[in-house]
């Protein structure tokens, strides 16, 4: 299972992330976009998605893992259960949420050297 120190390596381990507090909270951001971040109520993990209708499918397929509360309803990021993932599917959920707001030149020189 996952837990905060695997979000800040695999956070900090993707190009141009900085992590800052966040509502007193760690964020991690690219450039100025947040893409994650730890919450305490509820306890678990921000992570951005591409549409409101991917975070509802993980949703229904998987609310043992994905939640979200009324606050976030109509955003598209969804909250992780840390305690009921694993470590690989973290980093793929971490991964996207930054390909989705990194600018796309860093996302092209980030795959290109993933894909070599």
């Amino acid at each position: 299972m996952a837990s905060e120190d695997d979000v800040r390596r695999i956070c900090l381990g993707l190009p141009g992330v900085e992590e800052r507090a966040y509502e007193r909270l760690p964020g991690f951001f690219v450039k100025r976009n947040l893409f994650a971040r730890i919450r305490t109520r509820p306890d678990g993990l921000l992570v951005w998605r591409p549409t409101v209708l991917d975070k509802e499918a993980l949703i229904a397929e998987r609310p043992d893992v994905f939640f979200q509360t009324p606050h976030y309803e109509g955003h598209p990021s969804v909250l992780v259960h840390l305690d009921a993932v694993e470590v690989g599917e973290l980093e793929e959920l971490l991964t996207l949420a930054w390909t989705l707001r990194a600018p796309a030149k860093m996302v092209s020189a980030f795959e290109g050297r993933v894909s070599s």
